[in-house]
């Protein structure tokens, strides 16, 4: 506990802290996937990765709505990469080099060295794959490698799917704030997690345990989950 020359309880001392800086927008390597800078040229196979899905379902819980049309997938994606608050990147599976997905860097506050991983949109290409959770590891490594304190992940308290998926990988809850936003003329309640860089070690040994081709068999399927390493890395 740190006092200070008052007898006040204050938060620990941080003397050499400096903003992070503003992450870059590169190529991202996995053994699995590449995190691609955004582009347009990315249009007509995420137009055809996401058409794979029959419904809308997806998109429940997202700002947008399905693109319905290749014109409405290059107006969503024109819009990311023309926003300067965001740094965002093609999930493209390595073995075909198409891209399956959308992820991005936003709420980026290099002075306090917090971001959120946000606008996260698989395709069904890559649910239930190996690939989702590679592109958030890749994230992950890549915010704190750079000097980030704190990853945010944040979703719509209904969203369980997403919830349960950031707190499969270490994110810690921390709590919900409540009528936060409407989106699609719906309330929402937003459920916050995290992870902050003293933690970062032991996932990061869990995540790169279980994302070694030891871990998969010949066909891609697990042979451990990834719970197991999280219990073995344990301190």
């Amino acid at each position: 506990m740190n006092t200070n020359n008052y007898g006040q309880t204050v938060g620990f001392s941080l003397p050499d802290w400096q903003p992070a800086p503003f992450p870059k927008q590169c190529i991202i390597r996995g053994q699995h996937c590449h995190l691609l800078p955004l582009e347009i040229s990315h249009c007509e196979a995420l137009f055809e990765a996401f058409s794979v899905a029959e419904d809308d379902r997806d998109w429940t819980w997202l700002g947008a709505e399905k693109p319905a049309c290749l014109q409405d997938m290059m107006f969503w994606i024109k819009n990311k990469i023309e926003d300067r608050n965001l740094v965002t990147w093609a999930v493209t599976e390595i073995k075909s080099a198409r891209p399956v997905g959308v992820v991005c860097f936003n709420n980026i506050d290099t002075v306090n060295g917090v971001l959120e991983i946000g606008h996260v949109t698989w395709s069904p290409l890559m649910q239930r794959t190996v690939l989702g959770t590679e592109a958030i590891y890749l994230l992950l490594k890549n915010a704190f490698c750079i000097g980030y304190r704190r990853v945010v992940w944040r979703c719509d308290s209904l969203n369980l799917a997403s919830r349960n998926a950031a707190e499969r990988m270490g994110f810690i809850f921390e709590g919900r704030f409540r009528q936060a936003m409407t989106r699609k003329q719906r309330n929402r309640d937003t459920d916050w997690l995290s992870v902050i860089d003293i933690e970062w070690p032991v996932i990061e040994k869990a995540l790169t345990d279980w994302l070694s081709p030891d871990n998969f068999a010949e066909d891609g399927t697990q042979k451990l989950k990834l719970e197991t390493y999280f219990r073995s890395n344990k301190p």
